[in-house]
């Protein structure tokens, strides 16, 4: 993130340009598609270095007339196809510019979301959609021109972009960028930030680190810390109304001057709201930050409603659901208890992909979520499954498993795969080895075919990360799997793990490796 790219999406916007936003981190050859796909003529990259991978991935005919680099001042030629930034300027606007008239209804931006074949898909987005929708979350917070976001997501993250951009220049609030992610801690005690919206990975991590710190101090440490977050709670239910007064809230003062106040300066110490989407936010992380007294709303969207569709209000929280309907936005229970949604966000379409499109929006405008839920009579959204199988991870990143399942066993070697990973920061699978293929394979890597402790050995699982690897490489970045559970044992009818058009039952699959799906996420000794 960085000036620069909001001077560029601004500029490109108002005389009518469609941006394309890309992940700094992507692999060259995603980035490649997308750019070929969206029929990119200017690109802006870092460095040359970044430009000269993507590069190499190009077809010899593409698209891009005109690179321009940010942070690469060796470049000169401006007849060249790539050019510095400064450069450019220098000789790019020798004639008077004029703005063309831009209608709200027009495409502004085509953003590149997780596809069902292992490739994006583009969604069109107007400026419409972008800035109603941040103009509609904006009426359920209080967000005042001395308010501070500290901004750390990708730009290119339609969350980011509307909610850590847009709304703040709505509010003439003031935004800075976190140098990176590991120096977040830093920089929100040196910012100060009033504002901060987040991931729940973000949260769990602050999760996980104020727990291993605990671990690491006195008994009566952990047992004040923990008071602190359970009076914080009740405290929290009994302001929401949802709990009568208990005699415990008494110790509250001092609790917060023990314990949250503590806590909060870690933050800064001037954090007074912060908004969670993107994915599901665990239960365990939503207790600890509202039981230290932090106002923490979960919402949910799509990219393809531009992105956001509902919030929690700071009077009206229930963080187990996903909120109430934002301002201009309509809801309803269609069938198969799918959440449909008709707003103003409601995307364009899909780039070049007219079928996707008809099979997301119906004839009367209404976007198919995916997403089954229910609502309450005070209008808050429960997301209680998915029509199809869609894993989210804790990013965000919203992964179809099918595809890469089916890569998986057409490779001969594994018979069955179900890759997991929701609400994970990375995805894992169980694997079923092919019976023939076994004794070869443990043969190869010096282990006995006939020792059930050969399956759990870490040769064997590190093999197979590396073999899944080379399997995928055709999927994007956060398709790759880091963990595996390996098994000879098959899922059958009989076994009641197959439907009888040998179909695997997910959730039944799920069920019965429950131990070891937890062990390959919190079990990193193997």
């Amino acid at each position: 993130n960085s000036k620069e790219w909001i001077f560029f999406d601004l500029a490109a916007l108002s005389l009518g340009l469609v941006v394309v936003p890309l992940y700094p981190d992507d692999r060259p050859d995603n980035v490649a598609y997308i750019l070929q796909d969206a029929d990119v003529r200017l690109l802006l990259v870092n460095s040359s270095r970044q430009w000269s991978a993507i590069q190499a991935v190009l077809p010899e005919e593409h698209s891009v007339k005109r690179v321009l680099l940010f942070h690469d001042e060796s470049t000169t030629d401006n007849e060249s196809s790539t050019i510095s930034l400064q450069n450019w300027l220098d000789t790019a606007f020798s004639a008077e510019l004029k703005l063309p008239h831009c209608a709200p209804e027009q495409l502004a931006s085509i953003i590149y979301t997780s596809g069902t074949t292992g490739r994006s898909k583009g969604v069109m987005l107007s400026h419409h959609n972008m800035l109603s929708v941040a103009y509609g979350s904006l009426q359920f917070f209080e967000i005042l021109p001395d308010d501070i976001f500290l901004s750390f997501l990708p730009l290119s993250h339609t969350l980011e972009r509307t909610g850590g951009y847009y709304l703040p220049m709505m509010a003439g609030s003031k935004v800075v960028f976190s140098r990176s992610i590991p120096l977040l801690a830093d920089d929100m005690r040196q910012v100060q930030p009033t504002i901060m919206i987040a991931v729940p990975r973000i949260f769990e991590r602050i999760y996980d680190r104020v727990h291993k710190q605990l671990a690491e101090g006195s008994w009566l440490k952990r047992r004040i810390f923990k008071l602190a977050v359970k009076v914080g709670w009740k405290r929290f239910q009994y302001q929401q109304g949802r709990k009568y007064w208990s005699p415990s809230l008494l110790l509250w003062p001092l609790l917060h001057k023990l314990v949250v106040s503590k806590f909060h300066q870690r933050l800064g110490g001037k954090l007074r709201l912060a908004v969670s989407g993107g994915a599901a936010l665990p239960t365990h992380a939503a207790k600890l930050f509202i039981g230290l007294d932090l106002v923490l709303l979960q919402g949910y969207g799509l990219t393809e409603t531009s992105p956001v569709i509902s919030v929690n209000e700071p009077s009206s929280n229930d963080p187990g659901s996903v909120g109430r309907a934002i301002q201009g936005v309509e809801v309803r229970i269609g069938k198969d208890e799918e959440l449909e949604v008709k707003g103003p966000g409601n995307m364009l379409g899909y780039w070049n992909n007219h079928k996707a499109t008809a099979q997301t929006i119906d004839a009367d405008g209404w976007l198919h979520t995916g997403d089954k839920a229910h609502i309450s009579e005070s209008g808050h959204i429960y997301i209680i499954g998915r029509i199809k199988d869609i894993l989210v991870l804790n990013n965000g990143e919203k992964v179809p498993p099918a595809d890469i399942e089916a890569a998986i066993v057409s490779n001969g070697l594994i018979d069955q795969a179900l890759v997991v990973g929701e609400g994970q920061p990375y995805l894992a699978a169980l694997l079923v080895i092919n019976g023939e293929s076994w004794p070869q394979i443990a043969q190869q890597l010096g282990l006995d075919p006939l020792q059930n402790e050969s399956l759990g050995s870490k040769v064997l699982q590190q093999h197979f990360v590396r073999l899944l690897r080379q399997w995928l490489f055709e999927f994007p970045a956060y398709a790759r799997i880091r963990r595996v559970h390996l098994t000879l044992q098959p899922w059958t009818i009989e076994n009641g793990l197959l439907t009888p058009t040998l179909k695997v039952k997910r959730a039944l699959v799920e069920q019965r490796y429950d131990k070891e799906i937890k062990a390959l996420y919190h079990d990193t000794s193997s």
